[in-house]
């Protein structure tokens, strides 16, 4: 049925849930992963603290560390279930539609990924990433909570 999962990851450890899951459904199904970090773009006026103190230069250095450090629990995991896997992260303000397209380009037929299950307000003004590829996607979404 499903045969190249797309599994983005935010570093958090509703993702790492998320990757141990999604490693184990591939492994039981035969599938391959690509494993998704998508990193910010740099702005000089932001309200994330890691840019604020940053030249571009520095943030994207750290982004690209930050982004190998995530990248490396799914290869690591995939790696451990005899998963094969490729990793890959890109950079934009909009996760959901990179989420989207790279799960397009690369050709999968399933996104795994997790849901921080943030309700209220908070869900309201933080966003839901994962509510976003469930109303844009055109492919099956297997969310983990």
């Amino acid at each position: 049925m499903f045969t190249h999962l797309l599994i983005p990851t935010d570093g958090s450890p509703a993702s790492s849930r998320a990757i141990q899951s999604g490693m184990a459904f591939a492994k039981s199904i035969g599938a391959s992963v690509t494993g998704l970090f998508v990193r910010p773009e740099y702005h000089t006026l932001s309200i994330d603290y890691r840019m604020l103190a940053q030249t571009k230069e520095h943030f994207d250095d750290a982004s690209i560390i930050r982004a190998q450090g995530y990248l490396a629990e799914i290869v690591n995991a995939a790696w451990a279930a005899g998963v094969p896997c490729e990793a890959i992260h890109v950079t934009s303000n909009h996760p959901y539609a990179e989420i989207i397209e790279q799960a397009r380009l690369r050709q999968c037929d399933l996104i795994a990924m997790a849901s921080h299950g943030r309700r209220g307000i908070t869900g309201f003004l933080m966003g839901s990433e994962t509510q976003k590829v469930l109303t844009h996607s055109a492919i099956p979404v297997l969310v983990f909570r």
